[in-house]
């Protein structure tokens, strides 16, 4: 249960504090007038760690009200300098070390749409969510959700302030969600996301994790024999006076590895004002849009990254009509759900096209990103039904980005089978072939003039 300090007048003009447990603001306010007190300031408060503190938006450390208090105040209850129980800091030791996961977000946005689906209203289901919840950080960030709600502030608004928790998309479906007045469909489509995000990122991993692994085993596995076994072979042929060298590619990669060590500042130093000079660039407005227009053209990857964005895109969009938006506000609340620059900047066309008479659809068409399919779906819908047409090329687009997702799944590996086979290729001609030279012993008998 949240806990809150508050302080209060009472019928003798005389200030009292207190931090009390209680079910909400209201309810306290509530008890203390019944109670012939007063209400001055009613603050919602949690233990925090000191180290690697983030500052809450809807509550207050206790920490920090006790340093504005007053002692000449007269405190019911706990006195101002009462320290912490054996439970509290148990909560603290915890609340430091425990991390919050995309599972823990993942479980509230579930149990968060079932009690909607059960017509619970929004104080109702978190209040409800925040006493089952076992990670203790991320309950405090449920209780600051709940402190802005009931303060009358929308769920994403306090969800903006922990942006490093909440994924930006997660946070933009719930804004779409609250403003469109269809939170429990938000909801459903947020835990979809962070279903399909997960399921996609388990694969790709479990494709590239394995294969860097062996990548790196091959290349630490090459430096080493280069740098200790192959210059042990060159001492044996030149002790026993024999005329056998090494490979030619096995000399050139031990000069290349000595002028390494030698003169690393270069490469590295160089690398480092290649990666500068990206990155700073980037960074700038035409960078950034140049970089987001890549994605969407990448070799691989960029077909399922462009209709990923626009699969969510006419989600929001859709979800907006079906609540008896207009076009051009349904473009203007759902372009919130959309980060890459191109995208927001095709949308930003279309509402300037509905406000001169223009068709919406056209910059979608003339970026050259949407398939010929998705751009003739929408024009029939503009023409029928665009809810109805809209709910299938959303069924479509699934089906597009499902098969995008299984070449992505076939040719990866074949990608990454190609770089650690040259990489074990490389190591077989530079390192293990002399070391089956010596062990031939053919060097032998070149030494002995045989």
């Amino acid at each position: 249960m949240p806990e809150y300090v508050y302080r209060a007048v009472t019928k003798q003009g005389q200030i009292v504090r207190n931090k009390v447990e209680e079910v909400s603001k209201n309810t306290l306010v509530k008890k203390l007038k019944h109670n012939d007190l007063l209400p001055i300031e009613v603050v919602q408060v949690s233990y925090r760690s000191r180290q690697g503190k983030v500052n809450k938006k809807n509550i207050i450390d206790i920490d920090d009200i006790m340093k504005t208090a007053n002692s000449a105040s007269i405190f019911q209850g706990k006195a101002s300098g009462a320290r912490p129980s054996t439970k509290e800091k148990i909560n603290l030791v915890l609340s430091a070390g425990q991390k919050i996961t995309t599972r823990d977000i993942v479980i509230f946005t579930q149990n968060f749409y079932l009690l909607k689906k059960a017509n619970f209203n929004n104080i109702h289901a978190l209040s409800t969510i925040i006493n089952s919840t076992d990670n203790i950080s991320f309950r405090g960030i449920l209780e600051d959700i709940l402190a802005g709600v009931e303060a009358g502030e929308y769920m994403y608004t306090t969800m903006e302030y922990y942006s490093n928790v909440f994924p930006y998309i997660y946070i933009n479906m719930i804004k779409v969600g609250e403003l469109s007045g269809s939170l429990t469909t938000a909801l459903s489509q947020a835990v979809k996301y962070l279903d399909d995000t997960t399921t996609r990122t388990k694969k790709i991993k479990g494709i590239l994790i394995p294969n860097i692994v062996q990548f790196i085993a091959i290349l630490v596995l090459l430096i080493i024999g280069t740098l200790f076994i192959l210059p042990a072979i060159e001492d044996v042929f030149a002790q026993l006076g024999s005329s056998a060298k090494l490979p030619d590619i096995t000399l050139w990669f031990m000069d290349f590895l000595d002028n390494l060590k030698v003169y690393w500042y270069i490469p590295v130093g160089a690398i480092a004002i290649i990666v500068a000079l990206i990155v700073g660039y980037i960074n700038t407005p035409k960078g950034k849009y140049n970089w987001h227009y890549f994605k969407y053209k990448a070799p691989i990857f960029g077909r399922l990254i462009w209709g990923i964005d626009f699969s969510r895109l006419m989600r929001a969009m859709l979800l907006n009509i079906q609540n008896g938006m207009r076009i051009q506000e349904a473009l203007e609340v759902s372009k919130s759900v959309a980060k890459n620059y191109v995208m927001l900047s095709i949308v930003e066309t279309s509402i300037n096209n509905i406000l001169i008479g223009g068709s919406w659809i056209e910059p979608f068409e003339n970026s050259g990103l949407c398939t010929s399919m998705e751009i003739e779906m929408l024009k029939i819908g503009m023409q029928t039904d665009l809810g109805e047409m809209m709910e299938k090329l959303l069924d479509y687009m699934d089906m597009d980005i499902n098969n995008s997702l299984q070449k992505i799944m076939k040719v990866l590996p074949e990608i990454s089978y190609l770089f650690v086979g040259i990489l074990l290729i490389f190591l077989v001609v530079v390192v293990l072939v002399p070391c089956i030279q010596l062990y031939m012993g053919n060097w032998l008998i070149d030494a002995m003039e045989v």
